[in-house]
């Protein structure tokens, strides 16, 4: 599972590179000051943006520091916001594999530790 959490961690730092480096100019929401104080790089937070089937914007917070990844959803017609999800990613982390297909990575270490 530490391959998998390490996968979407890359992910999630390849999608906040491309939104920092997109061509109209705008910046990631983790890079933006918040009105009246202090950014959310200030905090550590990451915070990224997609507009899902024109109905809602989801934004996605993440807390390294925590640990922590939530889930939004802000309504397009009304502006409601909804917490969607909220996970504590640490025990995630932890794991070596979840989900995987052969070869798992204990058995690609077995293999590895026999040379």
């Amino acid at each position: 599972m530490k391959i998998v959490a390490l996968g979407c961690l890359a992910v999630v730092v390849l999608a906040v590179l491309f939104l920092a480096a997109s061509p109209d100019g705008r910046t990631a929401w983790g890079q933006q000051a918040a009105p009246g104080g202090a950014g959310f790089s200030d905090r550590g937070l990451i915070v990224l943006g997609e507009t899902i089937e024109q109905r809602y914007q989801q934004l996605t917070v993440i807390d390294p520091k925590r640990e922590v990844v939530s889930v939004y959803h802000v309504d397009l017609t009304s502006g409601t916001i909804a917490l969607c999800s909220v996970r504590n990613i640490h025990w995630d982390l932890q794991m070596s594999d979840y989900n995987g297909q052969k070869p798992l990575p204990r058995e690609i270490q077995a293999l590895m530790e026999q040379r």
